[in-house]
């Protein structure tokens, strides 16, 4: 048996149940056909799902009940197995084309109702006539259903066949005065022509429809395992996805995958157009259709989904509109979406491709370009993209973009990564304005810089000579301002931003408003560029302007990452002014944002999550802090932009420096990036690392030295620089750099506790002991709020005395050193704790105290660092005597409590 005659038989059924034989004779004198009442068997696959069976049983409540698929949908089958289940009497007729006529129509009901044992009476009579039927037969017949006492259920299977007016107002004739004594059952790939609104709105109707037929993934593997094939229900579920659950579909499938040496890998990539679900398709569907349908179903194919105008573009006739309406009605595997529009079922679609390849061969790439051009024209512009991208027409689809204001999309968005993708195909012999400008785009968002201005200077020497009279040539130059601005940000060149901004706001009043409100993220990302260059070169309050107002943007997920950026930034702002509260919350917003299912990941991500490393490290929580830094690693990287490298370098040398791994916190401090305009914030900050590692090594007027570039505009940064100038015995420096912080309202407590901590230092050198405990009581104070531990840590040991007084004890009393026991509670043996001040090693003790802590020996340790044994013994003393130790073992212990190793 070939695979095709075993489906039928698995769908359709074999009618091996007939009925004894009858006498009587249609009314063409032609006798009745047995098999057409007999219930067809239900082959050795069939599977019987009882979700179906329990919802069929509703049919005996109702008058009428619906079963409408299309073809292979196994609606025979489950309405066979159903009927079997039932008690006499269960009427079943197998339709024909010949039902058109009513006189044979009832005839054949007639006799089906004789065959299930419930006869009409002989008051009823026989159609004499196949053209037609006597109302009164209609009329009586209705009678003696009406008067029954157990109800007969009769079965229409494929009543689609029955397409006749007249047969249909007729059997709602005689349904509407059966009463309770019939119960329909239509079968049928088509909406009978029946009142169904009327049966819908009385309750009166049970329906099972296509979503209801289709398989679903554990029934599949039921049906595949019927099949001789034991799958998981994942594999199943990939079929399921692929043939939408249809019967046939699944049936065809597995009877192909039997023959298969790994059937799982068959039912996954199997070639639909080159299988028995082909050839089912084909005859069961397209070839029952004229020549003027099938055209249009091959032309379609193209199309995920269309409605009638789109698929006249594509035939140039103007027929699609009552033809797609009677495909849908037929059940012909065109599924309505609504609004008039359509798609094709995703196997016959495949199908149809590869039959229009054969047919019309050459004709898909022009199928893509009208479908794109029609979809231009009308606003779609995903699908337009897709289209014009699959004929190769790369002017069109870069157009398209270009013209809907739409770059901006290539960076922000859900669908930014498919569009790079889809631009990924575009070739270098690509070379109109817009083609040039999306290669730009590309390059300019993987950091490319030099690729990416020749590609902007490419497009805008094209521009210039093709004039500027149009929305298009607006869009276009509007599209170069947003790259301009980009590339200015990359290269550090706040002159240039500016530039770019002012040109952009001018060819906005030249651009359609709808394509601005349609694309908010054109601006949106603008700004942030051009905010993002403010801050690099210092211009702290115009850049917190323009990023407030990015960070408030709308445009939902379209401007997700533009306002993910801003957040970020802002949050720096507020950390390099001394707020870690504020820039946490700000960091955590924009994490949060970038973090969403499906956000992409481009160069602006990080930048939160560096901020929120540099806040842990100021709470001493070195752990969290490495985390994040190393979650920020893990992002895109390449040439970034300014803003964040410095911010890298930053959190990592902050880190670095709690540590007390001086060295590699100096080469850490340093961005490395080339920018047109220097970072007064990122210069500060590296030259306090330095300076701090110079003091650390013991040369102080290095460290002096070093702070040279640092000022009161940079509050933290000067707070910091005051400290190493005082521990570097110039006072006079520290409070010159005190003095010069003039943003107090805009200063907060990571400022003022420095602040108080360098004067109260001062103090506690002098002598002044009130003044001192009263400036450390008001850091206490202000840090306790913020957590701040790490200024304290920091301080040195002249504040080891003051905290252990009884008042400051108590406000540094659980979250900078233990808590004191409860009253009653017994006090718990404990490691002695951490010194809040951190051990300052110097770098060639480290390397020594590393090199200890790796079981080497003292000559192991002179000969590794080329040094002599005596050098050696000099530095372990030292460790010795800064740890409080006097022994190698309880010196790495006590190293490691630090967290120094």
């Amino acid at each position: 048996m070939s695979a095709v005659a075993e489906i039928h038989e698995n769908v359709q059924g074999s009618a091996v149940h007939l009925v004894p034989a009858l006498s009587h004779t249609d009314p063409l004198g032609d006798p009745f056909l047995r098999t057409r009442f007999a219930l067809p068997a239900r082959p050795r696959t069939f599977l019987r799902r009882q979700r179906l069976a329990d919802h069929l049983d509703q049919a005996l409540r109702t008058p009428l009940t619906l079963l409408n698929g299309p073809a292979g949908a196994g609606k025979t089958l489950l309405a066979a197995d159903w009927a079997s289940e039932l008690g006499p009497p269960v009427a079943w007729l197998t339709c024909d084309v010949g039902d058109c006529r009513p006189g044979v129509f009832w005839a054949y009901v007639l006799q089906a109702l004789r065959a299930c044992g419930a006869p009409a009476s002989e008051a009823v009579g026989v159609p004499a006539d196949a053209a037609g039927v006597n109302h009164r037969l209609l009329s009586a017949l209705a009678g003696e259903l009406n008067g029954r006492e157990r109800p007969v259920v009769l079965v229409l299977d494929e009543y689609d066949r029955v397409t006749g007016a007249t047969v249909a107002e007729q059997l709602e004739f005689v349904l509407h005065h059966a009463g309770p004594g019939l119960r329909l059952v239509l079968v049928t790939r088509t909406e009978p022509l029946l009142p169904l609104h009327r049966y819908r709105a009385a309750g009166d109707l049970t329906e099972i429809r296509s979503a209801e037929l289709a398989f679903t993934p554990e029934e599949a593997a039921a049906l595949l395992e019927l099949h001789g094939l034991s799958l998981p229900v994942q594999a199943a579920r990939s079929l399921v996805d692929r043939t939408q659950g249809w019967a046939a579909g699944l049936s065809l499938s597995a009877l192909a995958a039997r023959e298969s040496s790994d059937p799982e890998l068959y039912l996954k990539e199997f070639e639909a157009d080159r299988s028995t679900v082909a050839d089912f398709l084909l005859a069961e569907v397209l070839k029952r259709q004229t020549q003027e349908t099938q055209d249009l179903l091959l032309r379609v194919s193209v199309l995920e989904r269309f409605c009638p105008d789109l698929a006249n573009a594509l035939t140039d006739r103007a027929d699609a509109e009552p033809i797609l309406a009677g495909l849908h009605r037929e059940n012909a595997f065109v599924e309505r979406l609504g609004h008039s529009w359509y798609q094709l079922h995703p196997l016959f679609g495949e199908i149809l491709r590869a039959h229009l390849r054969v047919r019309l061969p050459g004709l898909e790439p022009e199928l893509h370009r009208r479908a794109a051009r029609w979809l231009h024209r009308h606003g779609f512009l995903p699908e337009t993209l897709a289209h014009s991208a699959a004929a190769g027409d790369w002017d069109l689809t870069a157009g398209a973009l270009v013209d809907d204001l739409a770059i901006g999309l290539l960076f922000t968005g859900p669908s930014s990564e498919n569009l790079v993708r889809l631009f990924s195909r575009m070739g270098p012999e690509a070379r109109s304005p817009a083609t040039c400008l999306v290669r730009a785009a590309r390059d300019l968002s993987r950091h490319d810089l030099d690729h990416g201005l020749a590609g902007l200077r490419d497009a805008e020497e094209q521009l210039a000579h093709a004039g500027n009279d149009t929305h298009e040539a607006a869009a276009a130059r509007l599209s170069c301002a947003l790259l301009e601005a980009l590339a200015a940000r990359l290269n550090g060149s706040p002159p240039e931003v500016e530039k770019a901004a002012e040109a952009a706001a001018e060819l906005r009043q030249e651009v359609p408003g709808h394509l601005l409100d349609k694309h908010p993220e054109l601006t949106a990302l603008l700004m942030t560029h051009v905010g993002s260059t403010l801050l690099w070169a210092g211009r702290y309050e115009d850049a917190r302007t323009v990023l407030t107002g990015v960070a408030g943007a709308p445009g939902g997920t379209a401007t997700a990452l533009p306002r993910e950026e801003a957040m970020g930034h802002l949050a720096l702002l507020d950390y390099m002014n001394g707020w870690p509260g504020r820039a946490e919350r700000k960091a955590l917003a924009a994490v949060s944002e970038a973090d969403r299912p499906g956000a992409p990941r481009p160069s602006g991500s990080g930048i939160g999550r560096l901020v929120l490393a540099a806040v842990a490290v100021d709470r001493d929580e070195l752990g969290r802090a490495q985390a994040l830094i190393d979650e920020a690693a893990d992002l895109p990287s390449g040439t970034p932009d300014p803003v964040l490298a410095a911010g890298r370098a930053l959190a990592a040398a902050r880190l670095l420096m709690a540590r007390g791994k001086v060295r590699a916190a100096v080469e850490a401090a340093d961005p490395a990036v080339p920018a047109a305009v220097a970072s007064p914030w990122a210069r500060s900050h590296e030259a306090l690392v330095t300076s701090a590692a110079h003091l650390a090594e013991g040369r102080p007027d290095e460290a002096a030295e070093v702070l040279r570039t640092v000022s009161g505009d940079q509050p933290v940064c000067a707070v910091e620089a005051a400290a190493i100038q005082l521990a570097a015995r110039r006072p006079a420096a520290a409070f010159d750099l005190l003095d010069s912080v003039h943003a107090e309202g805009r200063t907060g407590p990571a400022v003022t506790v420095r602040a108080a901590l360098v004067r109260a230092r001062a103090a506690a050198a002098a002598g002044d002991g009130a003044t001192a405990r009263k400036l450390v009581a008001q850091a206490l104070l202000d840090a306790r709020r913020e957590r701040l531990r790490r200024p304290f840590l920091d301080a040195g040991a002249w504040i080891r005395p003051l905290i252990a007084t009884a008042p400051l004890h108590d406000l540094a009393a659980g979250w900078l050193t233990p808590a004191a026991p409860a009253r009653g509670e017994r006090t718990r043996p404990e490691p002695p704790p951490a010194p809040l001040v951190a051990v300052e090693l110097s770098a060639r003790e480290h390397d020594v105290l590393d090199r200890v802590a790796r079981m080497m020996s003292t000559e192991e340790i002179a000969a590794d660092l080329c040094l002599s044994v005596n050098t050696v013994k000099t530095h372990l003393k030292s460790v010795y005597r800064k740890l409080a130790v006097n022994r190698r073992g309880e010196a790495v212990r006590r190293a490691r409590d630090l967290r120094m190793l």
